[in-house]
């Protein structure tokens, strides 16, 4: 009897509280995930809501054709962690729809008729790390979208309408790992709406009618730099003008801008950007520096190895220019050795001498006694008596 009207209690408490401990007749729950997505029929999302367990973590509410989401919708349910809220019809957003969520990780407001978002929308939202707003019709953003989504990795904006992306969307975003923006209207993206997010490893802008023009190059060389660092970054095919139509960005010499390069030094020095005047010292100023990464031409070792190769380039020429002259110096003197030599009688090395008178002589009488001797050898070999 005693446990009835405990139990009884408990559910009278609950009801007063709002809180049900049952599953709502329409959705599927499981553990601590209700799944309420695609009802054929017409349903309220206060009257599911109001049903739905305390400690609901996981909640999808997906396909249900809902137009809006009043203040403080989800303000029960302070135990959520996942909320799905694709393919309804939802074009209001008060700003204190997503109240009381401090421990929401993941909103999808995907395939929605969102035009505009309201300021302060997600503020609340500390904990939230991927938000997905794809397939919406968002022409613009505020500044401070974002503001306060300092655990945020995975934004997705694709298949919306914007034009632009604000300077400081991205500011406090430092741990954004993944954006995508495919399917946009974007024809330009300044370098400094993108640099505070110092993390971002992966980026997609494939699908927007980019302008290659001069005003492009900051971007090219923030695309490059995020490469160089082991980033991933797709197409961004060329829409104008004419003679880059349908290349890809990344893969456009910079030979191709070098008209643009008295612009582009004169858009560098300039303090205004996209029309916001930045004073010097002003606090965006001041982060647009601190997270510009450092160009790698610019690198101070890469200038001590350069002052290195060059050091030791001058050495060798003036090595080479030194043995130069002296071979040159040798050469000169030694050919007027030769000139001088030649200038000069040589004696002949053997100076062959006339026999005197008296050796004259003495070689006649020899050659006659050589005679003689031979004479007297052929009258010995045949003797006259012998002879016929």
């Amino acid at each position: 009897m005693n446990t009835k009207i405990v139990s009884t209690s408990l559910l009278t408490l609950f009801s007063l509280c709002g809180i049900s401990t049952n599953c709502p007749s329409v959705c599927t729950c499981i553990g601590n995930q209700t799944d309420c997505s695609d009802l054929n029929q017409l349903a309220s999302m206060d009257s599911i809501l109001n049903q739905l367990p305390y400690n609901t973590t996981f909640l999808t509410l997906s396909t249900n054709n809902f137009p809006a989401v009043e203040p403080g919708t989800f303000s029960n349910l302070s135990s959520l962690l996942h909320l799905d809220l694709s393919r309804n019809i939802l074009s209001t957003l008060h700003p204190s729809s997503f109240s009381q969520l401090n421990k929401l990780d993941f909103l999808d407001l995907s395939e929605n008729l969102l035009v505009e978002l309201p300021v302060n929308l997600f503020s609340e939202l500390r904990s939230l790390t991927e938000l997905v707003l794809r397939d919406n019709r968002l022409k613009e953003l505020n500044p401070g979208q974002f503001k306060g989504l300092m655990e945020l990795k995975r934004l997705d904006l694709s298949s919306n309408s914007l034009c632009c992306l604000p300077m400081y969307l991205l500011d406090g975003l430092q741990n954004l790992v993944w954006l995508s923006l495919v399917g946009n209207k974007l024809r330009t993206l300044q370098r400094t709406s993108l640099e505070p997010a110092t993390d971002l490893q992966h980026i997609l802008l494939e699908g927007n009618p980019w302008n290659c023009s001069c005003k492009l190059i900051p971007l090219k060389h923030w695309l490059e730099w995020t490469l160089y660092r082991g980033g991933h970054v797709d197409s961004v095919n060329c829409s104008s003008p004419t003679n880059l139509y349908g290349k890809d960005l990344r893969n456009i010499p910079m030979e191709m801008f070098r008209h643009c390069y008295p612009l582009y030094l004169e858009t560098r020095s300039s303090s205004f950007a996209e029309g916001h005047p930045v004073t010097a010292g002003s606090p965006g100023d001041c982060i647009r520096q601190r997270y510009r990464p450092v160009s790698v031409r610019r690198a101070a070792a890469t200038v001590v190895v350069a002052g290195v190769v060059c050091g030791v380039v001058c050495v060798l020429m003036v090595v080479t220019a030194t043995y130069g002259c002296i071979y040159a110096m040798l050469a000169a003197h030694e050919q007027q050795q030769l000139m001088h030599g030649n200038s000069q009688q040589q004696q002949p090395l053997i100076v062959v001498k006339e026999p005197e008178q008296d050796e004259k002589e003495d070689l006649v009488a020899t050659i006659a006694k050589e005679e003689e001797a031979l004479e007297c050898a052929e009258w010995m070999a045949f003797p006259p008596e012998v002879s016929v």
